[in-house]
């Protein structure tokens, strides 16, 4: 068709972009690099750190401590807090280049007297907008010429198609109302027709862009966000509190038991001035003890150590099709309790398709392919002719149908087979009445090789005029009855929810000019349409509910198609389904939030869905400290999707509901919402191994460091030396760790509660055996002779002890990366851990000859370095003790109760 607009010329172009301003919408608020790097430097523990950074930097300067010990805690400190901004700030980076490139639609614009292709942004007020099929409305307008239908559900959350036509002329329009019929919203997508609207809003005045900019608001800490708080709060506080009172227990070993001093004897000594140096020696060594005490204590890797394996597992879900917008979503995947999904794209494919068809004497055919020859054909040519689409094969043999609605699309694709070889039938249409909702069939004559009536409408229509029907060999059979077709019918539409739709033929001719049936009429058969499941639909729902996983499907469908789906998918299989499984939305909103809290945990379905719904249950969900996610792609699922624990927006969704979700699932499927909640199950462990790991080494270095004074050694360990162990701790495990291998048994785990300690009872049982253990091999390795006699000085002594206490760890590896007996388990699925392990050994063996004074050693022979390696091995056997004596008291520390076996 076309459209004589000359538009708008660029003086009033200037004009309306000055008064109203452009199409573009304001961006949502992100963190720039040096806001997140503030941000982490708020951490408690890199404060901790920071303070006890000032204090070294205080002693280097009066030449009381080595300059170099300041700096080892100033390059940690920048190291954690680094890596971390640095990993957060580029995957955020990622999204918003992929946001942007989304985003950069062009529109079909009347300027000076031509048509103009422009990109959205530079739309203004007043611009007249071309619309077609496919084509995205990219402002608030109305229509000026022509007519559309349009899909609202981003919008509305209703899945049927609005139909919009032209104002009329000196009509008023409430510019607000998504249900005016002469009015077209940004975001809602053209189905059929073409049209001209004429703009009136734009940008962030558009109801997407009123909806996008209510979106801005603070957001709810994850859960593991929640757990590390805590926990860098107690460390903190721990070490702190530990260090001033080893401090202060070194400061007695000094006076009371180095000096024999007594309560009667300290204040004469105190008195003489000559005591003094040694007193303040004595002192300037206790900060530095306590100093070492807490950046021992401090995980300062933590950080860190989040940030990569977060980072690690995004780029590993990415491969499966889900992008990770906030990293924390991905652990908060990993806790869900309650998961709200869309069903339609989510758990079905998102198209209507013909999933059978029903002939006369009741046979079922699920396939076009499957029907025989002669139906074949009659079925082929009821769908050809009677249509009001355009049918092109091209030549590369695709399939392109124009003007089409979703039932003709359809039943076109249906027999695509057919329509992909040549016509050889000379058939013409003569005549012709079109489908309306009064009459309820469209109707063609065709002539030439065979002059037929080809009709196709509702079934009780049609059936009630049927006398015979057509059999599989194209001959002609009269109905003795109707009764078990209807039988049949009546099971796809109840219990199936399928949309029926009956195909005849007569031999009576028709006449556009009248509404009468063209009687009597054969049978063809009756299609069933249906959005039909994901093949994996079934099994992903099923792996997420034996997960722990509550799962409630909203739709906008009517309460028996809703039924009918999550019957099929499996939400109403489980026997502890009661009464309270089904809701419409009105339903939910006569309810009181306590009513809600009631009937949520049998809650499965929610029919006819409204969106401020979906942001009501995540509160209620929320209120009783589950864990909740939400699924959505419209504009009106954006506030819940924000509101959510964890918010997965669809690929093919809107920009605005992509901005509120954490992760967005490109390929719109429910078993990539499972992929991503078994990956942050992995994440949430790898984050535990790695703390049982590294606590275990604080606890082992806090006693050696609290008992080597009284033991006769000041210094077992320097500030330079934990400095040191710390930082090829932390950033070597953390790689480590960081690749373990995402189990398929992690499924079978009930998720962790949101108010569970990020360290469980076995772990602490884990972290306080080894870490005392490791402490006291440590006294043994110190205080034994012949031990000592195994070095060829006192300084290759020390030298050994330090190389001991780095191996002792890095064979705990083994023990810490498995909760059971097998340390072999899944080793060679994480592809970097054994090349840590033998970097670490091959790093600290090169800088003990490197390290010199800063590090306190000398070289080692070949020999001495063999007694150190299986001196430190022996805390594998030991941990197989601890995890033998576990198992044989009953306890799954996995599923966090008793066990009956170990497999």
């Amino acid at each position: 068709m076309k459209y004589n607009y000359t538009g708008l010329d660029d003086a009033a172009i200037i004009q309306s972009r000055h008064q109203h301003g452009s199409n573009a919408l304001t961006p949502q608020e992100t963190e720039t690099f040096w806001d997140k790097l503030w941000g982490n430097f708020q951490d408690p523990t890199i404060i901790v750190l920071m303070i006890s950074l000032v204090i070294v930097v205080i002693l280097a300067i009066f030449g009381l401590t080595p300059w170099y010990e300041g700096v080892g805690i100033a390059f940690a400190v920048v190291i954690a807090t680094g890596v971390a901004t640095w990993s957060e700030h580029k995957n955020e980076g990622t999204f918003q280049k992929l946001l942007e490139e989304a985003s950069q639609i062009t529109v079909k614009v009347f300027r000076n007297g031509s048509t103009n292709e422009i990109g959205i942004n530079d739309l203004v007020v007043g611009d007249y907008v071309l619309l077609q099929p496919g084509d995205k409305v990219p402002a608030d307008g109305s229509i000026v010429a022509g007519k559309l239908q349009v899909d609202q559900a981003s919008l509305t959350g209703e899945s049927e198609y609005v139909e919009k036509t032209s104002q009329p002329a000196n009509a008023a329009s409430n510019t607000g109302d998504l249900h005016d019929p002469h009015l077209v919203f940004r975001g809602s997508v053209v189905a059929d027709g073409e049209a001209v609207i004429n703009l009136q809003t734009v940008g962030d005045q558009t109801q997407y862009g009123k909806l996008a900019q209510d979106l801005q608001d603070s957001e709810r800490d994850s859960p593991l966000k929640v757990k590390l708080k805590q926990l860098a709060n107690g460390i903190g506080t721990f070490g702190t509190i530990g260090a001033v009172l080893i401090a202060l227990a070194f400061m007695f070993k000094k006076l009371f038991l180095d000096h024999n001093l007594t309560l009667d004897t300290i204040l004469p000594y105190l008195s003489v001035l000559a005591n003094w140096p040694a007193l303040f020696t004595d002192a300037v060594q206790a900060v530095i003890l306590a100093i070492i005490i807490i950046v021992v204590a401090v995980p300062e890797g933590l950080p860190m150590m989040v940030a990569i394996v977060l980072s690690i597992n995004m780029r590993k879900l990415l491969t499966g099709k889900v992008l990770v917008r906030k990293l924390l979503g991905i652990e908060a995947a990993g806790s869900l309790n309650l998961l709200f999904t869309d069903k339609t794209g989510t758990l079905t494919k998102g198209e209507l398709q013909v999933a059978t068809l029903v002939t006369g004497d009741c046979e079922h055919y699920n396939n076009f392919n499957a029907l025989p020859g002669k139906l074949q054909e009659l079925v082929t040519r009821s769908l050809r002719y009677n249509t009001i689409a355009v049918i092109d094969t091209s030549q590369d043999g695709s399939l392109k149908i124009v003007g089409a609605d979703r039932t003709e699309q359809a039943l076109l694709q249906y027999i695509e087979p057919a329509l992909n070889t040549p016509n050889t039938e000379n058939l013409e249409i003569v005549d012709a009445i079109a489908f309306n909702a009064e009459r309820k069939f469209s109707a063609v004559r065709v002539a030439g090789d065979q002059s037929i009536t080809l009709i196709k409408g509702a079934p009780e229509i049609l059936l009630a005029q049927c006398t015979d029907y057509w059999d599989i060999n194209g001959t002609k059979r009269e109905f003795s009855t109707t009764d078990k077709l209807n039988e049949a019918l009546n099971v796809l539409a109840s219990e199936r929810s399928m949309r029926l739709l009956a195909l005849a033929t007569s031999d009576v001719s028709i006449d556009s000019n009248s509404n009468i049936l063209p009687a009597p009429l054969s049978l063809v058969g009756v299609v069933g349409l249906r959005d039909e499941l994901r093949e994996e639909s079934s099994t992903a729902v099923s792996e997420a509910q034996n997960a722990g996983i509550q799962v409630v499907m909203i739709t906008g469908d009517r309460k028996e198609t809703a039924h009918a789906i999550a019957k099929d998918v499996g939400l109403l299989e489980k026997k502890e389904i009661s009464d309270n499984a089904e809701f419409t939305s009105a339903e939910i909103e006569d309810k009181t939030d306590e009513e809600l809290q009631k009937i949520l945990p049998q809650l499965r379905v929610v029919s006819r869905a409204y969106p401020h719904t979906k942001s009501r249950l995540v509160k209620v969900g929320q209120d009783l400290g589950l864990v909740v996610g939400m699924t959505g792609d419209g504009v009106n699922d954006a506030a819940a999707l924000k509101r959510a624990d964890v918010g997965f927006s669809m690929g093919s969704g809107t920009e605005v509901a992509k901005e509120a979700g954490d992760i967005v699932i490109l390929d719109d499927n429910f078993a990539s919402i499972t992929r991503a909640v078994l990956y942050g199950r992995t994440l949430f462990k790898s984050i535990r191994k790695f703390l049982v790991f590294q606590l275990t080494v604080n606890v082992a270095a806090i006693l050696v460091a609290f008992l080597g004074p009284f033991l006769g050694i000041d210094l077992p360990l320097t500030m330079t030396q934990l400095l040191w162990i710390n930082l090829i701790m932390d950033t070597l495990a953390a790689l480590a760790f960081s690749g373990e291998a995402a189990l398929t048994r992690y499924m079978a785990e009930p998720p962790i509660p949101r108010n569970e300690s990020l360290i469980s009872s076995d772990m602490w049982w884990s972290i306080l055996f080894n870490g005392f253990s490791i402490a006291g091999l440590s006294i043994i390795f110190l205080k034994y002779p012949p031990i000592q006699a195994l070095f060829h000085s006192d300084k290759a002594f020390l030298t050994g002890f330090f190389g001991f206490f780095v191996f002792i760890h890095n064979f705990n590896k083994f023990n810490t990366r498995t909760e059971r007996l097998n340390l072999q388990e899944h080793i060679f699925e994480n592809k970097g851990f054994l090349a840590i392990v033998g970097l670490i050994f091959g790093v600290q063996i090169i800088f003990t000859y490197l390290g010199g004074e800063v590090l306190r050693t000398v070289g080692l022979t070949m020999n001495e370095w063999l007694y150190i390696l299986a001196f430190s091995c022996i805390i594998i056997p030991l941990d197989l003790l601890r995890k033998s004596i576990r198992n044989y008291l009953g306890y799954d520390p996995s599923l966090r109760q008793p066990i009956e076996s170990n497999n």
